[in-house]
């Protein structure tokens, strides 16, 4: 399970942070709280503060760090069941995880939906028009086009009932950068069987582990991306770590240029 910690070490912004870039390019909006943003009644009367936000995660603007390449080595290495993350940077995917192994409970930038004919649509057709500060319209009905994300009241996409088998066939579960916090996604720390252990890295101790602890559970308080490379190196794949990294980001280069 991994949240917003694992993102923000690779420079995304939290709209909700007084100070950070992206707060202040929405503060001319005059949004009435800043969780406006993702409510649909408020999306159908001004999509623009949307819009914004989506610009500034959509893919390619940021680039994934230590925290998602170990992911991507657990699924390389076969031991990755499935990735159930709360973020929608997309980064998982830009790491090399494939679509089948993530969760991606709050929804995706990778697919979008009219929202007058339901027609779905490749997220990558719009990009033009949100980089372009254009609203996306639908070239069937010219209904607003919105990025699959997962509003407040929306449903969660369908793959989130995976939970129901994944959790009880794990062997091991990993909480990753997030304050478990947001429900339903926040329960899932509690459905794997008790004699499995979980592992948080995170800044402090969140969810059940702060206040339903159990006798395996294991915390590695601080920094994220320190408390994954320190499993990294105790596990005695640093190297490979090193080298998936080096492969990858020379990959995004030849990509940008």
């Amino acid at each position: 399970m991994a949240g917003a910690g694992i993102s923000t070490p690779s420079g995304i912004p939290d709209f909700r942070s007084p100070g950070s870039g992206l707060y202040s390019n929405l503060e001319q909006y005059n949004i009435p709280y800043p969780e406006a943003i993702f409510e649909l009644g408020y999306f159908f009367v001004n999509p623009k503060p949307f819009f914004t936000l989506a610009k500034e995660l959509y893919p390619g603007n940021y680039r994934p760090n230590s925290a998602h390449y170990f992911l991507r080595l657990l699924h390389d290495k076969g031991l990755l069941l499935r990735l159930y993350t709360q973020n929608i940077d997309g980064l998982e995917r830009v790491a090399g995880i494939p679509p089948d192994r993530l969760v991606e409970a709050h929804g995706t930038f990778a697919t979008a939906t009219c929202t007058v004919c339901q027609r779905n649509f490749p997220g990558e057709d719009f990009r033009g028009d949100v980089m372009g500060d254009r609203i996306p319209r639908c070239p069937v009905c010219t209904g607003v086009v919105k990025p699959d994300i997962v509003f407040f009241g929306e449903q969660l996409p369908q793959r989130f009932l995976l939970h129901l088998t994944d959790f009880p066939m794990a062997d091991l579960l990993f909480v990753i950068g997030t304050s478990l916090e947001v429900e339903p996604f926040a329960s899932l720390a509690g459905a794997v069987r008790s004699s499995v252990p979980r592992v948080l890295i995170n800044r402090e101790l969140v969810g059940p582990f702060a206040w339903q602890q159990r006798h395996n559970d294991v915390a590695q308080l601080g920094d994220v991306v320190g408390g994954v490379e320190k499993l990294v190196e105790l596990l005695g794949w640093s190297e490979e770590m090193q080298t998936l990294t080096q492969k990858e980001k020379e990959k995004l280069d030849a990509k940008d240029k």
